[in-house]
């Protein structure tokens, strides 16, 4: 995904499902499912929390090093979604970095 250019009446509609996308992400597609900004980071929420949920299981199960870089993953995790709500604020359409560019939701 790029930067996309949202439709400005859309996100100052929707700005706050946008944010609200990154802590529970169906909420938007249940609230605004006609808006694709709120689509948009629905999508980002989701593959934000699949991440976060792999990544728990995976560095879970291995034992020390696992254990060790588990408070770092959810570090980042935690990160990620802070840039997705502060994008989602300033009505951006701007992919996370590393995990934002594939579309789960359409």
């Amino acid at each position: 995904m790029e930067n996309h250019s949202p439709d400005a009446v859309d996100v100052q509609k929707n700005k706050g499902m946008a944010v609200i996308a990154y802590i529970i992400f169906f909420v938007p597609l249940l609230v605004a499912k006609d808006s694709a900004f709120a689509k948009y980071h629905a999508n980002q929420g989701l593959i934000l929390l699949i991440c976060a949920v792999a990544l728990n299981f995976v560095l879970g199960i291995i034992p020390f090093l696992g254990w060790f870089l588990l408070p770092f993953a959810n570090l980042a995790v935690f990160v990620f979604a802070i840039l997705g709500i502060i994008n989602a604020a300033n009505g951006l359409m701007k992919p996370l970095p590393y995990i934002g560019e594939y579309t789960l939701i359409k």
